[in-house]
């Protein structure tokens, strides 16, 4: 099978948005530039730029992923900022395995004889 993500030719599925809800799309893609606008944000871009990366890799989004990444780079995030981003989105995968393996026992406890 040669289907794979991160295929650069995959922006031409945007024309079924574009065709079926452009309304919908034009709403998402205002959205999106009002959240990553460069300026009249009170956190800086870089900043949610990599706060970007970090969730890109917790949804492990590999097209946010790439561009968060790039993005933040232009934004002048250094490699040890990204390297940080991952590590912050490690620790919360982590934590929230940890707090619902809590919530296994819990939920078990009822079936424990």
């Amino acid at each position: 099978m040669s289907d794979h993500y991160l295929d650069p030719s995959d922006k031409k599925y945007v024309a079924t948005y574009k065709q079926h809800t452009p309304d919908v799309l034009k709403a998402f893609n205002d959205f999106n530039s009002a959240v990553f606008a460069e300026e009249g944000r009170e956190i800086p871009l870089k900043y949610r730029e990599l706060i970007a990366v970090a969730v890109a890799i917790t949804t492990q989004c590999v097209y946010c992923i790439d561009g968060h990444t790039n993005n933040a780079i232009k934004a002048g995030a250094t490699e040890a900022e990204i390297a940080e981003a991952a590590w912050v989105a490690s620790a919360l995968k982590a934590g929230g395995a940890y707090a619902h393996g809590r919530l296994a026992f819990k939920l078990g406890a009822d079936h424990q004889h």
